[in-house]
């Protein structure tokens, strides 16, 4: 939905840019800007409400344990980008499902401040 969105748009990328660190979803190599599409679940959203709930589930430590080190990974590899020059874009699956304008209006945003 998004990279038809950005197409229209006529933003113009590549995908799954493995030569980058974390392997960005979308990259725009001219202005140096890496897209991450997060899920919710597996990146932690709304992290304090969602771990109290899996607390409650099954498995508690295995699953806590693997969304906190998703997002701990997530940390290390938008600072890694960042020190290499790149501006980082993490945007949410609900919000690309919700207002997929509003999303693509962002990342607009961030290639034209490099423009």
């Amino acid at each position: 939905m998004l990279r038809a969105a950005l197409w229209k748009a006529g933003l113009r990328y590549r995908k799954n840019d493995s030569t980058l660190p974390g392997k960005p979803d979308l990259v725009f190599r001219r202005p140096r800007v890496a897209v991450f599409c997060d899920g919710d679940f597996w990146h932690g959203r709304q992290w304090l409400e969602r771990k109290r709930k899996l607390q409650r589930g099954h498995n508690p430590d295995y699953w806590i344990a693997k969304i906190e080190g998703n997002m701990e990974r997530d940390t290390a590899v938008a600072d890694a980008l960042v020190d290499a020059g790149w501006i980082v874009v993490r945007v949410w699956e609900s919000d690309i499902k919700s207002d997929v304008n509003k999303v693509v209006k962002r990342i607009r945003t961030a290639i034209e401040t490099r423009g």
